[in-house]
């Protein structure tokens, strides 16, 4: 690793996306970091003819999860590392950031060191990646609902919007109220909801999708 490379860290915590910027200047060879606290402020600041060689990106951001910037990331600078982090113990956080282009995932609560290990593990282009949930013990977070649509469950789009409302708990009336279908109709997206998420019923589908958002 050479004082050449870049990187941007995206954290709307200032006081933390400082703290990673001065630690990959003193103890990873950057040449240059550049913290930055949202989506829009990257987008500003980003040098199109020479991207960062990384991009440390906290998962959750002010405008919601950071998946959109990670996917777009990956397609138009294919080169650059991109690093997810977060301090949401839920593991399909890691999950997502994978599938949307992310090199590495790491947990806020881990060591320095292995802060520093990741980063140089993807700048020879491998990746990294926690393989199971991270415990943080005697901290209460908020939970925090990760965004599903309705292919990744294989369902329709009209049994996505039908999921969605079950989800918040509303009966087949209101849902055909709602979505202006017949109960019936409801009732028949509900069992092909139901079968094709291997449910029995509206319960397990509500506890099998508990920290999940329909998109």
């Amino acid at each position: 690793m050479t004082n050449s490379a870049s990187a941007l860290v995206i954290d709307d915590h200032p006081l933390l996306a400082s703290g990673i910027a001065d630690f990959l200047l003193s103890h990873c060879g950057f040449g240059q970091v550049r913290p930055v606290s949202g989506i829009a402020e990257f987008w500003d600041i980003l040098d199109a003819a020479q991207p960062p060689s990384l991009v440390v990106v906290d998962f959750w951001l002010p405008e919601g999860a950071s998946l959109p910037l990670l996917v777009e990331m990956k397609r138009q600078y294919p080169a650059t590392r991109l690093l997810a982090i977060s301090a949401d113990d839920n593991s399909a956080v890691s999950d997502k950031a994978r599938e949307a282009g992310a090199d590495g995932f790491l947990h806020k609560q881990e060591a320095p060191e292995i802060f520093g290990r990741a980063v140089a593990a993807l700048l020879r282009g491998d990746t990294w990646f926690h393989t199971g949930p991270f415990a943080v013990t005697g901290v209460n977070q908020p939970l925090k609902e990760l965004p599903v649509t309705a292919a990744e469950l294989g369902l329709t789009a009209r049994q996505g919007q039908v999921l969605a409302m079950m989800l918040k708990g509303l009966p087949n009336k209101r849902i055909a109220l709602n979505l202006s279908l017949s109960e019936q109709t409801v009732k028949e997206h509900v069992s092909g909801i139901l079968e094709r998420l291997g449910a029995r019923n509206r319960i397990e589908v509500i506890t099998m999708l508990r920290g999940r958002r329909i998109e």
